[in-house]
C-alpha cells in the first residue's frame, strides 16, 4: 500500500512555472467520485496561488511535473505537448530480465479496453503510441531501464512493457500471465526522471530532474543484489 499522500517537492518556481517531484500516491487531478482526495491543486495552491495542470502522471507514478501559474503559460505548455515537443524520460524497475538492450515500441493501444481499464495493443481502433525501452542496469532478477516516450496514453508504458512479457516491480493490473515477480513494492515503480521543453516566454530549452525517492530506491538496492556475472553491458 502507498503511503498517505506528501506535499510534492518544489524544482522550480518562477512567474510562468512551477516545477515539481510529485510524490507517488499523490493525483494529478480531482478523483472524479472522491473530490476531497488530496490532489495536485488542492495541494498547492494555498502557498502558490493559481496553478493549471499541463500534464498528468498517474497516482502510483513519482517524478517530474511542471504547473503553469498563468493561462498563457497554460496555453503554450499545452501547445507544446500536443505537438510532442515535450522531451519526458522516464526511469522503471522492471521483471523478469530482458534479453536485449534496446527496445522500441511502435503500437496502437486503446485506453480502457477492458472492465478492469486497462489500456491494450489494439492495431485497428488504438491510438498511436510509440515508446523506447533501455536497460541502464540488468540483474539476475529484473532491470532497471530507461524509458522514452513520443505519446503520452494512459497506462502507455505499462502497456507496451506487457507486449513485451515484461512488468513493472510492483504491478499488478498487467501482471497477469507473466512469472511471479521476485520482490515485492508498495507501487509499480515507474519514475518521471526528467522534463526538458522550450520556456513557454523566453523559448529557452530547460531541462528538470528529479531524484529516486525512498521506495525506488530501496528497491533498486535490493535487486542489485540479484547482479549475475553477465549482468553489466
Amino acid at each position: 500500500m502507498l503511503a498517505p499522500a506528501s506535499t510534492p517537492d518544489i524544482l522550480y518556481k518562477g512567474k510562468d512555472l512551477l516545477v515539481i517531484h510529485k510524490p507517488a500516491g499523490v493525483l494529478s487531478i480531482p478523483d472524479g467520485y472522491s473530490s476531497d482526495l488530496p490532489h495536485l491543486k488542492n495541494l498547492l495552491e494555498p502557498e502558490h496561488g493559481p496553478l493549471w495542470i499541463v500534464h498528468r502522471l498517474d497516482k502510483g507514478t513519482s517524478g517530474v511535473m511542471v504547473l503553469a501559474r498563468n493561462p498563457e503559460a497554460h496555453r503554450n505548455l499545452n501547445q507544446a505537448f500536443r505537438d510532442r515537443q515535450i522531451q519526458k524520460v522516464y526511469h522503471g524497475i522492471i521483471t523478469p530480465t530482458p534479453p536485449w538492450a534496446a527496445q522500441v515500441i511502435d503500437l496502437p493501444l486503446r485506453v480502457n479496453a477492458d472492465r478492469r481499464h486497462r489500456t491494450r495493443v489494439d492495431e485497428e481502433n488504438g491510438s498511436p503510441a510509440w515508446s523506447a525501452f533501455k536497460v541502464l542496469d540488468k540483474f539476475a532478477l529484473g532491470a532497471r531501464l530507461e524509458i522514452r516516450i513520443k505519446t503520452g496514453l494512459t497506462h502507455q508504458i505499462r502497456a507496451h512493457l506487457r507486449q513485451l512479457e515484461l512488468a513493472l516491480l510492483g504491478e499488478d493490473l498487467y501482471q497477469a500471465g507473466l512469472p511471479e515477480p521476485p520482490l515485492t513494492a508498495p507501487r509499480p515503480l515507474l519514475h518521471a526522471r526528467e522534463l526538458s521543453f522550450a520556456h513557454p516566454s523566453s523559448g529557452e530549452i530547460v531541462s528538470f530532474s528529479a531524484p529516486y525517492p525512498n521506495d525506488f530506491r530501496a528497491a533498486l538496492a535490493l535487486i542489485r543484489q540479484t547482479r549475475g556475472p553477465d549482468g553489466a553491458f
